[in-house]
């Protein structure tokens, strides 16, 4: 059976309107997965909530709100509030902790929660919980009450409710483990596993059971979270996926990690009930785990097909700006600002098709020798600007610019400054179009 092509053939409802889903917290790397996943689906109006704090949510959800932390008295009657003011129907929890809060005021919370049950989330919580759950199904870190149990260094020492790699750490010897025993929180103390390390991405129907089960290896990681990852098909991954799949209740999305000892054998980690950052590996080969994790809450039957294309994920840091320029009229230049290279700048034109999507004037003046038609003709904008300016040699782009509410694009530094300097309006080069870019949704 090939793990890739697991599906069920349907015809699948539609909503009736588009579902108002909240995330929360929508700043951690499983909301920012959640919103990448979700934000140009018809079916969802996305919302974000998130507790007080600097966080990225606000960067990319056009619709942030604020719910205090889940361990302070007030945060379920805030979020009950926020769920009735915005007609909120789905709630995804991006955190750990918050999955258990959610899932124990399930009762409480007035939407519905895109999650496993509460046992399952309780299980999955605890590291030692999960080994226990599994001990005699699968094979599972070998691990130590007290230090004199210990037989031989190295050995892997973390929290038992923790998340990502913090507060994680190999220890060489006792010196060592003790000190770090006496910093890390409720810690566990385990066999050191120097193997590759794996996570499978799964998806479970409460009427079909297991559709979707896909490894993939984790080839780099940095704080916990994989930064490249690619696919990798193993037999193991869909046995190992059956038996949990049989042992929990598991609903919608949720993955496992495995990691080899040193004989090669692979041992349990962890299980989750949730979305994963690097899930995004397989939402581009076609299997969107928040939005069929809805239509399965929902109780729709589900197709999953996946691309038989190969794909490796890559991460990196991405900027995002807070900036207080007001606009309503953008005037670019054409030659080596929006034409670099006989190729559009792609940056930009993003950021004027932004424009044009939140009714800005887009006026393009230039001083270029080539016919104007023809160059906007080959690369197919003849129709975006609302007024055209072209300029003889000699002349100022500062004379043709309208002050008020307006900014400057061109690659020339002198010409910028003239318009700066004369006009006191934002001048950029197209090295600072980031700054304009608004993503939010």
């Amino acid at each position: 059976m090939s793990l890739l092509s697991t599906m069920i053939r349907i015809h699948r409802r539609r909503f009736e309107s588009a579902k108002r889903t909240l995330v929360f917290p929508g700043g951690t790397e499983i909301g920012l997965e959640i919103y990448k996943s979700l934000v140009n689906c018809k079916e969802v109006i996305l919302y974000s909530a998130g507790s007080d704090v600097p966080n990225h949510a606000p960067y990319v959800f056009k619709r942030h709100l604020f719910v205090p932390d889940i361990y302070s008295g007030d945060w379920l009657a805030v979020l009950n509030r926020i769920i009735a003011e915005h007609k909120i129907e789905y709630i995804f929890p991006a955190h750990d902790d918050v999955i258990i809060a959610l899932a124990q005021n399930e009762e409480k919370v007035n939407a519905k929660i895109v999650s496993s049950p509460l046992a399952t989330c309780q299980i999955c919580r605890s590291k030692l919980k999960t080994y226990e759950r599994f001990k005699h199904l699968l094979p599972v870190p070998k691990t130590f009450k007290n230090i004199s149990d210990i037989e031989s260094f190295p050995v892997f020492v973390k929290p038992d409710r923790g998340q990502g790699s913090i507060n994680t750490y190999k220890a060489v010897d006792k010196d060592t483990l003790r000190a770090f025993l006496k910093i890390i929180p409720d810690p566990i103390i385990m066999e050191y596993l120097p193997g590759k390390e794996y996570t499978i991405d799964c998806f479970s129907h409460r009427k079909y059971g297991l559709l979707f089960c896909s490894g993939r290896e984790r080839i780099s990681i940095k704080s916990g979270i994989s930064m490249a990852s690619k696919p990798v098909e193993n037999n193991i991954f869909y046995e190992y996926a059956n038996i949990i799949s049989n042992e929990l209740e598991l609903y919608g999305a949720w993955f496992f990690q495995l990691k080899a000892d040193g004989s090669g054998k692979l041992k349990l980690l962890e299980i989750a009930p949730r979305i994963s950052g690097t899930m995004a590996t397989h939402r581009v080969l076609g299997v969107n785990f928040p939005l069929l994790s809805i239509y399965e809450k929902e109780g729709f039957d589900i197709e999953i097909m996946i691309n038989s294309y190969e794909v490796e994920i890559n991460r990196s840091l991405q900027n995002r700006y807070k900036h207080n320029i007001k606009y309503k009229n953008v005037y670019v230049d054409l030659d080596d600002t929006l034409i670099l290279n006989n190729r559009i700048n792609t940056q930009l034109i993003k950021f004027l098709y932004q424009c044009l999507n939140n009714g800005h004037r887009i006026i393009l003046i230039t001083r270029t020798v080539n016919d104007i038609k023809t160059v906007l003709d080959k690369f197919r904008i003849n129709g975006l600007f609302d007024e055209i300016i072209c300029l003889k040699k000699g002349e100022s782009k500062a004379d043709y610019i309208k002050p008020e509410d307006s900014i400057f694009i061109d690659d020339s530094f002198s010409e910028r400054k003239e318009v700066f300097e004369r006009l006191g309006i934002p001048t950029f080069d197209c090295s600072m179009i980031e700054l304009l870019i608004d993503d939010r949704a």
